[in-house]
């Protein structure tokens, strides 16, 4: 069993809106961009100034302007997390970390979480882009008792350093964030992961890429087919497995609005169960479906049952049972 203890995230200050992409001058307004995909807002850990000047055409350039590290924003949403589970920072035992563009090829990207949190203990990354938190829990989950106690799982994204601000199609879609988890598979919690699911279709592991040195691309359409065909199933399998009589909420990849609308339509989800924030925080990649529970984890009640479905480069795809006791 996966016992989740406590969520935690964390966003930048700078605020990427509508008028602001707008005033790039790259053939987008709030209107266009709402009725494609939804989203008002974003996040960042660039510099306005810089992104409006450059439009981030030189990624190493980014990396010296950045605000925050992966490390920094992953330490800001690890203590979140922790202080949730009540627990100490000494009581982690092991970090997991994952996301869509690190900062470096090494250290891991848990490595340098684990230092930023003064912390002394086996440290990994676990990558499978934006399926990622699925992932860590999947196979967490399987490892069982050869965990410690506690082990902080950690996705920081941002995502916009590795954005082209003169290409419409990515600039209107990526927000920063970074979201971490207290898990588990020994101590028990009132929250508990009783079910877990990951897989790959490898035949599409170029519909989505972010180069090695270069920009995020990805085929939009085929993609999105993917996404809504994947996530409907994934959530079904969930529906099929719950007692009607409970709340089911579900928690989809965030990637846009449309989308996500799509899987709860298929899926007779009303919107009061469907629980969302890309709106005011756009495409979060990896973080973005752990950050909704970090940000709704007081609006679960006794007795709910929620359906967290994802799916991600590789093509990738994931998906948790998360039962409240």
């Amino acid at each position: 069993m996966l016992y989740l203890h406590g969520f935690g995230h964390f966003h930048p200050e700078n605020e990427l809106d509508n008028r602001f992409l707008e005033s790039l001058d790259i053939g987008t307004n709030d209107e266009w961009i709402t009725s494609r995909v939804g989203i008002k807002n974003r996040r960042t850990v660039l510099p306005l100034d810089y992104i409006k000047a450059t439009k981030n055409k030189d990624l190493r350039a980014a990396q010296e302007a950045r605000i925050y590290s992966n490390a920094e924003t992953s330490k800001r949403a690890a203590l979140m997390a922790i202080e949730r589970a009540g627990i100490q920072v000494s009581d982690v035992g092991m970090v997991i970390a994952g996301d869509c563009s690190p900062d470096h090829c090494i250290p891991s990207e848990a490595s340098s979480a684990a230092k930023a949190l003064g912390l002394e203990v086996p440290a990994f990354d676990m990558h499978a882009a934006c399926s990622t938190f699925g992932a860590m829990a999947h196979f967490a989950d399987k490892m069982g008792a050869a965990l410690p106690d506690y082990v902080l799982l950690v996705v920081p994204e941002n995502t916009t350093r590795v954005t082209d601000f003169s290409d419409r199609a990515s600039a209107i879609l990526f927000g920063d964030a970074t979201a971490a988890a207290i898990i588990s598979t020994k101590v028990p919690s009132k929250v508990s992961v009783t079910s877990t699911l990951f897989g790959t279709a490898p035949s599409g592991a170029d519909e989505v890429v972010i180069p090695r040195v270069g920009h995020f691309f990805q085929n939009g359409s085929a993609v999105q087919k993917f996404a809504i065909k994947t996530m409907t199933e994934l959530l079904r399998g969930i529906q099929g497995a719950v007692d009607p009589a409970r709340r089911l909420i579900y928690v989809g990849h965030q990637a846009n609005l449309t989308m996500l609308h799509s899987v709860a339509k298929r899926c007779e989800i009303p919107e009061e169960r469907h629980f969302h924030n890309i709106v005011e925080y756009g495409n979060q990649a990896a973080a973005g479906a752990p950050v909704v529970m970090s940000q709704r984890w007081d609006d679960f009640r006794p007795g709910d049952v929620c359906g967290l479905v994802v799916v991600g480069s590789g093509l990738s795809w994931s998906s948790l049972r998360v039962e409240f006791a």
